[in-house]
């Protein structure tokens, strides 16, 4: 299965990261973003975006794939541009979690009558233009893919 997510050609751009389980590696993930779209020569708004959806995904994986006592487990980030396709692959061997299987927030609703959660997934989908989830080896694996 893991086979339809690896890139069919050689990707002309490649960088990894591994992050441990603490939020304050939030600011690496930030330089990492950073220095792709430095790199990559991006809008300012699109690496702001990027930014912004994979601090969303890894702040979620710091609090809650992990027991709060596992500072030491890793959380795995790659980042593979081939063609027009960015690609943010994040992987951790935390509880198996599937944030593509949650249901779409109703934003029409008060914030005081919404359930509490969700938003996250919503604003990672409103800047991606792919997201997919398996597990593989006991990893999860998200795969969020932008067009540029």
């Amino acid at each position: 299965m893991a086979d339809q997510h690896k890139t069919a050609e050689t990707p002309e751009f490649n960088r990894k990261i591994i992050l441990t389980n603490n939020i304050e590696q939030i600011n690496s993930l930030h330089d990492f973003v950073d220095s792709i779209g430095d790199e990559l020569k991006l809008s300012p708004a699109l690496a702001l975006n990027l930014n912004l959806a994979l601090e969303e995904i890894v702040s979620n994986v710091i609090l809650y794939a992990y027991p709060p006592e596992s500072s030491e487990n890793k959380i795995f980030i790659e980042f593979v541009k081939s063609g027009d396709q960015l690609k943010f692959i994040i992987s951790d061997y935390g509880k198996p979690f599937d944030p593509t299987t949650k249901d779409e927030p109703d934003i029409t609703l008060e914030a005081v009558d919404r359930p509490i959660g969700g938003l996250g997934i919503f604003l990672v989908r409103q800047i991606m233009d792919d997201i997919t989830y398996y597990r593989e080896n006991n990893m999860n694996k998200l795969v969020l893919c932008k067009s540029v």
